[in-house]
């Protein structure tokens, strides 16, 4: 699977992340990994799912973490995750 990771900050896009994971996991596993190597490289903690997010990302396979998805302050109005390739 293929993961685009943005933030976004006054309708501007900041900084985004491609990341790819290959292994052999569930498609959760694979959501929960990525997120976790994007929040690595964006030096950000790890987001909350809220049921909100669950639902646009079940609907879209996306979905926007903002400020109430996080425990410590968020610098940026969000962060996308944009799933670009399935695995099949």
């Amino acid at each position: 699977m293929r993961f685009w990771f943005k933030l976004w900050k006054d309708t501007r896009l900041k900084k985004e992340l491609t990341i790819e994971r290959n292994e052999e996991d569930t498609r959760t596993h694979k959501v929960l990994h990525a997120i976790e190597d994007a929040v690595h490289e964006f030096d950000l903690g790890m987001p909350i799912w809220l049921e909100k997010n669950i639902k646009d990302f079940k609907r879209a396979s996306r979905c926007r973490f903002y400020q109430d998805s996080f425990v410590e302050t968020l610098d940026y109005d969000y962060l996308e995750i944009q799933v670009l390739e399935e695995d099949w």
